[in-house]
């Protein structure tokens, strides 16, 4: 049973929709207050209305408001919260933040400053987990300073190689160059989207593996020196480095692979003196041989896969860790119990390229019963705008067996309604019904391979298919009205109402 951190009396929640709703849940079990914070656009978003408090921090534009760490801290200050949990984006792997809330007297919610500084320059990252055995992808021993280092790179590792930005994430400052006559325009690419997206046009290069999958390790560590591993999740299912569709475990570890990455990812952390939840990134080839990716030092859009098959809280677990208290699991407590699936619920349109979807959401209709759970920022009437992730909600399945678990979430997906803008629904819901998917076959190409979008339909047949269901709506309100006749013989209009619903 969780108990109540001794050292933490509110907490703010510097961030907005689902992962904040989640938070102030988490909070709420262990009998923590929590303060919400909001731009002008969210007045009325999920997470300010659960919280216990609320406070205005800007405009609509992140970087007025969720981005602005002055106004996080003051808000902070006003409602006496001691501790400020970042959740996942935004401010979450910045370790000016984290520096900021340590200088304020306020309790960080996740790694120190100098471990963020450390795991999040991808080329620091690189060379500290080589100088600690853990595997890494091949390719330059430094930062690219050079077209002709570029190239020498090249000669060695060979092509296909991968031009990556050293801070940052999220497929920013990244291309993929395939011969040596584009090797210099993409370099250059790669470091101006790197120097706009994170002020840092910093690159080296790796060899691009090819039909690889992305496995990923859950880590928790407290500052007592203790660390365990969640076991792994499946995030293969991805597009343009965005996670769709995710799993745990993976259909493609055996126990002995599980071992060797918990033990590769345990490395990692205590090479850098981490504390709080964490995830290693690695790729993992055919042949069963896998590479660090990453430290992603926050809390992951994907955990609760991890929560289903654990039966841990990882939120809490943080929260814990935070108040100084020492992890309550050993290793060998920690085992994987049936299979969970988690698909991401996003504002977009997959027969569109995936385009954003903005507008009003005039109709939700959330799935339920066994094994189903829901992480949602949105309500009937909410307003999606572009301003900020396209993400609205995860669904989230568990089933005794991975077969189980898709025949669930397929279930849950037929059964979910949204209305009034596109979401990614139908696009789960086909993945769920492929034959590679259900076999496990899967590499982080498998959208671009295996899923071919439709096209939407077009414009005369949208126009017909509106005129149908006009039709339809206004011979449905033709038979719930009752007649005159039937009106004076005292006829029950919620009868014919009723009657009408079960033609």
């Amino acid at each position: 049973m969780a108990t109540r951190p001794e050292r933490i009396r509110k907490v703010l929640i510097a961030n907005r929709g689902e992962i904040a709703v989640r938070i102030i849940r988490a909070c709420g079990e262990i009998g923590i207050p929590t303060v919400a914070v909001y731009s002008e656009v969210d007045r009325s978003a999920l997470h300010v209305r659960y919280a216990d408090e609320a406070l205005l921090i800007g405009p609509a534009a992140a970087r007025d408001s969720y981005l602005r760490i002055d106004k996080i801290i003051d808000a902070a200050r006003k409602s006496g919260a001691d501790a400020i949990h970042p959740g996942y984006g935004f401010l979450s792997e910045r370790a000016e933040f984290a520096q900021a809330c340590r200088d304020a007297g306020i309790t960080f919610v996740g790694p120190s400053p100098s471990v963020i500084r450390a795991l999040g320059d991808k080329m620091t990252a690189r060379r500290t987990m080589v100088d600690h055995g853990v595997p890494v992808v091949p390719g330059s021993t430094g930062l690219i300073e050079s077209l002709d280092e570029a190239i020498a790179v090249a000669n060695k590792i060979g092509f296909p190689l991968l031009i990556k930005a050293s801070a940052g994430g999220g497929g920013k400052g990244m291309r993929v160059v395939t011969r040596m006559e584009d090797l210099g325009s993409l370099l250059r690419a790669a470091a101006n989207e790197a120097q706009a997206a994170f002020g840092d046009g910093a690159v080296y290069i790796e060899k691009q593996l090819e039909a690889v999958r992305h496995i990923e390790v859950q880590i928790l560590a407290d500052g007592h020196g203790n660390v365990v591993h969640l076991g792994e999740r499946e995030c293969s299912i991805q597009r343009r480095h965005q996670k769709l569709i995710e799993e745990s475990p993976s259909p493609a570890v055996t126990e002995d692979l599980r071992t060797r990455l918990g033990d590769a990812a345990l490395r990692a952390a205590r090479a850098v003196g981490y504390e709080s939840a964490g995830t290693v990134e690695f790729l993992l080839d055919r042949d069963g041989n896998f590479y660090f990716l990453e430290v992603n030092t926050r809390i992951q859009v994907e955990h609760p896969v991890t929560e289903l098959v654990t039966g841990v809280d990882l939120i809490v677990e943080q929260l814990r860790i935070a108040a100084g208290r020492r992890l309550r699991y050993k290793q060998e407590d920690l085992t994987l119990n049936g299979w969970a699936i988690e698909c991401r619920v996003s504002a977009e349109d997959p027969h569109n390229s995936f385009m954003p979807s903005t507008g009003r959401i005039t109709m939700l209709s959330e799935p339920s019963g066994p094994g189903v759970r829901v992480d949602s920022g949105i309500y009937a009437g909410f307003d999606v705008s572009l301003y900020y992730d396209p993400l609205l909600a995860k669904l989230i399945v568990w089933g005794e067996t991975r077969g189980q678990a898709i025949l669930r979430m397929r279930r849950a997906l037929s059964e979910y309604r949204v209305l009034g803008i596109r979401t990614t629904i139908p696009f789960h819901y086909r993945v769920m019904e492929m034959a590679s998917f259900i076999a496990g076959r899967m590499d982080t190409r498998f959208i671009e391979r295996d899923v071919i979008t439709e096209p939407d339909i077009n414009g005369e047949v949208a126009t017909i298919a509106a005129l149908a269901a006009a039709l339809v709506a206004h011979q449905r309100r033709q038979e719930k009205a009752p007649a005159v006749s039937d009106a004076a013989v005292g006829v029950n209009p919620w009868k014919l109402s009723g009657r009408s619903w079960a033609r």
